[in-house]
């Protein structure tokens, strides 16, 4: 018998999710990793350092600069939120830790969108379950919230969500503008004032988060769908070419914003051609996007006799398609490619979510033990380690975190240990739960992935924390940098990444002045790595080594200090 969709659901199976349960869950997720740490190497500490700049006032609003040096990604809006954070925030509130708040407040909004995103995409006609000859399926807004509540636990299951939604960066933002996006664009049909609203903030700030392009590919593609599917009743053709037309004059006004700020870039970088190279993407694609890629790819198998359906597309499924699609591109397409793919995961848990009515018993059983064993394996691993790191038994694990990251001193924290151990516990109370006999919600297969990703976030911001700030922080290495340099009025700068000229300037309280400044600085400091750039051949001597100072736990990490020789200094 063919049906008209896939899904036949009951009413006794959209139980809602208890909105406490949710919630707490959801801050379980999102406040380790903003909480406790310092700013971490690469995009983290190099975001902070152009806040900064803009806090103290020595940088241009409009054109942010760190020594002279421009960001990787012209972004303006994400570094305004840092800077006024910082300077609003209490004396005794640390500058990274205020930088971080808005971030945290942007990954909420984030999680806030893609639930309902997905909860309007389910309200469409065409993703509704099939009617029971004699009453008793889903009703629409109850299935509607059960769809929801999968879609934000699918989203918060992806494992390359944790990293780069808790770091300070433009991709934070640039997701939590797409996920905006998707919910105005989703809720439009249903709602007059917050979706235009929403969709406004959420492409104008993707072209402000140094994303113009992704915002008018975004809101072009999606006037044109508009035009292509089906309007819900009683809409007619004129509300949807109104809704179509709003789409593409909000799209045009934030075009030309970004034009006038000249923030438009040439950023395409196509992978090269080696097997290498794209095995390397392929492996990024599998887990970077787990376990929403496979659910994703059964909701279009599942759907597929929706997908065009008397000539035109179904709204739940080409939405999220889209965004989904150009995300895609853009991860093949430039060198960021994983915080390209992040922007695509609010979608991808949207369509994963579609997957949940059409899942048989055995692949949810599947689901399941699969990831049983392998988040119980992880944050087994992460107890063994840290319960090696206390005691020193099992040795093997303690003798190879002091080997990776030698001077590290572990440190015992009653609140911290308290914190996993009651996540842990949480983990197990879940796990009974789902594996017991109860009347089953259709969001019951992303309940293990989701609370077990959250887990080891947890995990590792609470028991790893000190380990990970000290290997992945460059205060060890600034604080070597300051023993040696002692009170010095000033140090110039050649050949060192942005990352590290912030990290100077926050961890050592430096002076940090370019080469060939006028100022005069008893002390030059450069990257090993750029060591040939500097003629030491000249006569009589510019500069005389005088330290070669090493992150203890990246022997890669090598900064060389000169001092400046007496002859020259006459």
């Amino acid at each position: 018998m063919n049906y008209p969709t896939p899904a036949i659901v009951s009413q006794g199976a959209v139980r809602r999710l208890p909105r406490a349960a949710l919630l707490l869950f959801c801050l379980a997720y999102v406040l380790p990793g903003f909480i406790g740490r310092g700013p971490w190497k690469g995009a983290d500490i190099t975001a902070f350092g152009y806040m900064a700049e803009l806090a103290l006032g020595v940088s241009d609003w409009f054109a942010p600069k760190l020594l002279g040096l421009a960001p990787e990604v012209d972004a303006l809006l994400p570094y305004w939120l840092g800077a006024w954070a910082m300077q609003v925030a209490p004396a005794w509130v640390s500058p990274d830790l205020a930088a971080r708040i808005p971030f945290l407040l942007l990954l909420v909004l984030t999680l806030m969108a893609t639930w309902y995103g997905t909860y309007y995409l389910a309200r469409s006609p065409e993703a509704q379950p099939v009617a029971f000859a004699f009453g008793g399926e889903a009703l629409p807004p109850d299935y509607a919230r059960a769809l929801a509540d999968g879609g934000l636990l699918a989203f918060i299951a992806c494992l390359g969500l944790a990293q780069l939604s808790h770091e300070t960066t433009p991709a934070l933002a640039q997701l939590c503008f797409t996920a905006l996006t998707f919910y105005a664009l989703a809720a439009l049909p249903y709602r007059t004032v917050t979706p235009k609203l929403a969709g406004i903030a959420g492409l104008a700030g993707l072209a402000l988060s140094g994303a113009p392009t992704m915002a008018a590919l975004i809101g072009t593609g999606s006037a044109i769908i508009y035009l292509l599917i089906r309007a819900p009743e009683p809409e007619s053709l004129r509300s949807k070419l109104r809704m179509a037309l709003s789409i593409l004059l909000v799209t045009c006004a934030v075009m030309a914003l970004s034009s006038f700020l000249d923030l438009w870039r040439w950023r395409i970088e196509f992978p090269e051609s080696t097997g290498q190279e794209w095995r390397s993407l392929g492996r990024l694609l599998m887990w970077f996007t787990w376990p929403a890629w496979p659910l994703a790819l059964w909701t279009l198998w599942r759907w597929r006799h929706q997908l065009i359906r008397q000539g035109v597309l179904g709204r739940h499924l080409a939405l999220p398609l889209w965004f989904v699609s150009l995300s895609l591109v853009a991860t093949f397409t430039t060198a960021s490619a994983d915080r390209s793919l992040l922007l695509a995961l609010p979608a991808l848990a949207a369509l994963a979510a579609f997957s949940l009515p059409t899942l048989g018993r055995s692949v949810a059983a599947l689901i399941d033990w699969f990831t049983l064993l392998f988040f119980t394996g992880c944050a087994l691993v992460i107890w063994v380690v840290w319960i090696a790191l206390q005691t020193g038994v099992p040795q093997q694990p303690a003798a190879n975190v002091a080997r990776l990251a030698p001077g590290f001193e572990h440190s015992f924290s009653i609140a911290t240990f308290l914190i996993a151990t009651l996540a842990t516990l949480a983990w197990a109370w879940l796990t009974k739960w789902r594996i017991g006999r109860h009347r089953a919600a259709i969001w019951k297969s992303l309940v293990l992935p989701a609370g077990g990703a959250a887990l080891c976030w947890l995990l590792l911001m609470t028991l790893w924390l000190p380990l990970l700030d000290y290997a992945r922080s460059y205060s060890p290495l600034v604080q070597r940098v300051v023993r040696v340099v002692k009170d010095a009025p000033c140090l110039e700068t050649q050949g060192l990444s942005r990352s590290q000229l912030a990290a100077l300037k926050f961890h050592g309280q430096l002076n940090l002045v370019n080469t060939g400044s006028e100022e005069q600085c008893p002390w030059l400091i450069m990257d090993k790595r750029n060591l040939a750039s500097l003629n030491l051949s000249a006569k009589p001597p510019l500069w005389i080594v005088a330290d070669m100072v090493r992150h203890p736990s990246d022997q890669a990490e090598t900064l060389v200090l000169f001092r400046r020789a007496p002859r020259a200094a006459l």
